[in-house]
């Protein structure tokens, strides 16, 4: 047989392989992508449904939410429970407290909390280290040890049922400097970092310009963790904020729980108030961090 018929008979034999083989590649993936889909289907209505169980309950009255069988669909209750819950806080003006606070926080935490790990993770300066462990020291210690010093620091500086108490100490923390570095070490190469200082950029003015655009996708975390952090604090809130007047929404909230007896249509309305102004603003900034995270996908 010449060279030219067997390129040709090898040529058919290799198309009559693929031939077999690709219906079967076609099938396994098909099954592969229709099970993998099917699984995220049902963590994802697994994840929702305790969200749509609030609504509904929300929609309902107490006895509607502890009928047998259970009801599944929203009710016609959901503008009367939300009279109620007015009618018995101040909803607008601890919603503003919790707002004042959360954003405050999530303001204060990036900014500072940026600044010390971009020295840590970018400058070398005597005690580094050491300072560094000390601080990862702090990071393991319960927050609720500090409540008592906490509490007796706010008294003798007459903070106490004002909005600043819940502010200021909470204004840079351990987990933010740590997660803010490590992301500082991976993204921000060192030679980008001399060449700013050969152009004659300070501290600052690097931090600012090349830090804070780089470190983009971890500012949007810490700060959406913050905020949601902050918003949803109630044992601080509890102790420091004597003041009826200036309370945030979650202790306000929970006044709505009676000794005797419980509206908890009511209670639910409530909780879905404060969850709604959450969804916000992790979609609002949700969409920057995912977006860096693909790029950095990319680029890898």
């Amino acid at each position: 047989m010449s060279a030219p018929e067997l390129a040709r008979t090898s040529a058919t034999t290799r198309k009559d392989r693929l031939a077999v083989v690709r219906p079967r590649r076609s099938r396994q993936w098909v099954v592969g992508r229709v099970v993998t889909h099917a699984c995220i289907l049902v963590g994802v209505v697994l994840s929702l449904f305790p969200f749509y169980w609030l609504l509904v309950m929300s929609t309902s009255t107490t006895a509607q939410i502890f009928g047998y069988p259970p009801n599944l669909l929203p009710s016609t209750h959901l503008l009367q429970n939300l009279r109620n819950v007015v009618a018995n806080v101040d909803l607008l003006g601890s919603m503003l407290n919790s707002f004042i606070v959360a954003g405050s926080l999530a303001v204060l935490v990036v900014l500072l909390d940026s600044l010390a790990a971009f020295a840590f993770a970018k400058y070398r300066f005597p005690g580094r280290n050491a300072l560094f462990g000390v601080l990862l020291v702090t990071f393991l210690v319960p927050g609720n040890l500090s409540l008592v010093p906490s509490f007796v620091l706010m008294s003798k500086l007459g903070w106490m049922g004002d909005l600043q108490a819940l502010i200021v100490p909470g204004a840079a923390n351990a987990f933010g400097i740590f997660l803010l570095r490590q992301f500082a070490q991976a993204s921000i190469p060192d030679e980008l970092i001399e060449s700013a200082t050969l152009d004659g950029a300070g501290f600052f003015r690097t931090w600012w310009s090349i830090a804070i655009p780089m470190l983009r996708g971890g500012l949007a975390f810490l700060g959406i963790f913050t905020f949601v952090t902050a918003w949803n604090d109630y044992i601080w809130p509890l102790v420091v904020l004597v003041n009826p007047g200036r309370q945030t929404l979650q202790t306000a909230l929970a006044q709505l729980n009676s000794v005797y007896t419980t509206d908890y249509g009511m209670i639910m309305a409530g909780a879905v108030v404060s969850v709604v102004p959450l969804i916000g603003i992790f979609l609002i900034g949700s969409r920057h961090f995912i977006s860096n995270i693909a790029a950095g996908a990319l680029k890898g």
